[in-house]
């Protein structure tokens, strides 16, 4: 009755997957694929060396580009609810989580303060 929704290949993305996450997902993997193409464009863009009508076209083909290939677009979500505010960097997780992985001693180095 329902159609199904088949992707055309797994998603190793682990923990809560929602929309958020698929749509950051698909950003990161845009970036990484344009990565050195835009690098490639920038060095162009900024060096004085070049003629003006070169670098020009390379600062035209960067605005060209689609958006997701940028890294500011890339936001930070927590691997295991998909959250994405107060995310703790060098966990890679919100810091509700940290509270209860480390209370339960789940995170290596990570015990409640005691004092």
């Amino acid at each position: 009755m329902f159609p199904t929704l088949r992707l055309s290949k797994a998603l190793t993305l682990g923990g809560h997957i929602n929309v958020r996450v698929l749509r950051d997902h698909a950003k990161r993997e845009a970036f990484a694929a344009a990565e050195q193409t835009r690098q490639a464009l920038r060095y162009i863009a900024q060096n004085t060396q070049l003629p003006l009508l070169q670098r020009t076209k390379a600062q035209v083909e960067l605005a060209l580009m689609d958006s997701n290939t940028r890294r500011m677009k890339i936001k930070n979500r927590c691997v295991t609810t998909g959250r994405g505010r107060g995310i703790l960097r060098n966990f890679r997780i919100c810091r509700y989580q940290f509270r209860l992985l480390g209370k339960a001693g789940d995170l290596p180095g990570v015990k409640k303060a005691n004092w």
